[in-house]
């Protein structure tokens, strides 16, 4: 049963996977024809979750929602997933564009749910597991595409923004929400503690090109709002966004991200895959004010708008129009409760 299970997502994946060498303006990398591939086992796992997921976004209409909208309902669907760390970590050698729907940790969470959004607005139906993997690579990897190597798997909150930024993929609204420049922080972690990276420990070529990244990181400015900001801007921020909590350590710029999520009563949530020993899953959180006090080590935040990919972006009053209907649906549902 199982290997039957595996030969049809080969077929599955196989039917989308090259089609992302089909879209130049979101990838200016040519596919390496040397690239290895992984089973479809080892890059895809829940694929009765998918199905279920497109089940309920064809129920919904979600494709007809705007962009964060859409992201947050399939956020919604994943609340209660168990969280797991390193789910990407999946060989010794081979980096390549994954997903696993059975767990997640915080940043494959808010992917997950920004790609599966996005698939549903770039084809019309017979939504495949490698429509979602092809989602994944745009957003995962620096200029949206994966070479086979782990570095070129985007790895610091920062710098995704900044490479998802300058392909026209996220707006980077943290300087005109009132953020401030970081200072006195820097990258070194992945380079010094590189014994803590799977493909680190077996690729050891690897990591001066990391401890170099690292540097040219941490020489940027990054800029945060802080936590003492945040309650005059939450109503600025809309569903989807993705929230990068700033770190009050040193070591780092960044340590954990989810999505904004406004209720029907108009209470803007943290939307995350949380670590906390108690939890361990996809929560709706707290306010994200209220979120942001209760951790010491969280200084602020970075936030980032997610865009549809080029070309898929249509006319906003016919998102208004579904976004009322399904929100008109949730306040009944909420007022019930």
């Amino acid at each position: 049963m199982a290997r039957r299970s595996a030969a049809l997502l080969a077929v599955l994946l196989s039917a989308t996977l090259p089609s992302i060498a089909e879209r130049p303006e979101l990838d200016s990398h040519p596919a390496s024809e040397e690239r290895k591939n992984l089973p479809p086992s080892a890059v895809f796992r829940g694929e009765a979750i998918f199905a279920r997921l497109v089940s309920e976004a064809e129920r919904q209409r979600w494709r007809e929602l705007p962009i964060g909208r859409r992201t947050v309902e399939v956020g919604l669907a994943l609340v209660g997933t168990p969280y797991k760390n390193w789910t990407l970590e999946i060989d010794d050698h081979i980096e390549a564009p994954s997903v696993d729907l059975y767990e997640m940790d915080c940043w494959t969470f808010f992917e997950i749910s920004l790609g599966f959004a996005r698939m549903l607005r770039e084809k019309k139906g017979d939504y495949r597991p490698g429509d979602l993997l092809r989602m994944i690579e745009i957003d995962r990897y620096r200029g949206g595409h994966c070479d086979g190597t782990y570095y070129s798997r985007l790895h610091h909150l920062e710098d995704w923004i900044r490479d998802n930024a300058a392909r026209g993929l996220v707006i980077d609204l943290t300087r005109q929400l009132g953020g401030i420049e970081m200072t006195g922080h820097s990258l070194h972690y992945m380079g010094e503690h590189w014994q803590e990276f799977r493909y680190l420990r077996h690729n050891p070529e690897l990591i001066p090109r990391f401890q170099a990244l690292e540097r040219k990181i941490s020489a940027q400015p990054v800029y945060y709002i802080p936590k003492e900001r945040v309650p005059s801007i939450e109503p600025r921020l809309h569903d989807g966004d993705v929230l990068c909590i700033a770190s009050s350590w040193p070591g780092t710029f960044t340590s954990h991200v989810g999505l904004a999520y406004r209720d029907p009563r108009g209470v803007l949530h943290f939307l995350h895959a949380t670590s906390i020993q108690a939890e361990r899953r996809v929560v709706i959180g707290p306010r994200l004010s209220d979120y942001l006090f209760a951790h010491p080590k969280a200084a602020g935040i970075l936030v980032a708008r997610p865009l549809d990919l080029p070309g898929t972006r249509p006319h906003p009053s016919s998102e208004k129009a579904t976004e009322k209907r399904l929100q008109g649906t949730r306040t009944q549902s909420a007022s019930s409760s």
